[in-house]
């Protein structure tokens, strides 16, 4: 995902990014960059577990810092308790669904990193939002996988605050 494409969060989604990123900066980096230091000052360097641990977790972090920071920049805050009330599904939707099985299901439409599935939190681009999004409550979309296509009827749609 490139830095141009719009990083769509809700707010607890991007201060779980912001959190992390603190995290990382200001905790956990400094700690590696002390235990680096100390081992470096043991003597050879080659056969050092504490030194290739530590600039090995250091890259890590860093790589991990530069991702946050860059879906940071590129995020774009949608707070779906500011929407207006309507039945129609966009991002922060919450959606109850029956699907073609018979069985109901309730999914929040979140931005790509703040999926979770045991949360039925599914990223707006994932192949059932994009059914979903711009239908309304009492329609009938057609999602189609690789197991065929299924019906799924919109039950309710809402917009409240989703953690």
């Amino acid at each position: 995902m490139t830095t141009e494409t719009k990083n769509y969060l809700t707010p607890v989604g991007w201060q779980a990014l912001k959190d992390e990123l603190y995290q990382l900066v200001n905790k956990e980096r400094p700690e590696i960059v002390q235990v680096v230091n100390w081992a470096a000052g043991n003597g050879d360097r080659s056969e050092n577990g504490d030194y290739l641990y530590g600039k090995r977790r250091m890259r890590e972090i860093d790589r991990r810092i530069r991702f946050l920071t860059k879906r940071l920049e590129a995020a774009v805050v949608v707070d779906p308790e500011q929407r207006e009330p309507t039945d129609q599904v966009f991002f922060g939707a919450t959606v109850t669904l029956l699907r073609g099985d018979g069985s109901e299901q309730t999914v929040k439409i979140v931005g790509v990193d703040e999926i979770d599935t045991a949360q039925n939190k599914i990223s707006w681009i994932s192949p059932l939002a994009r059914c979903l999004i711009k239908a309304r409550e009492g329609d009938e979309v057609v999602l189609r996988g690789p197991d065929g296509a299924e019906t799924i009827e919109i039950l309710e749609v809402a917009y409240c605050r989703i953690d």
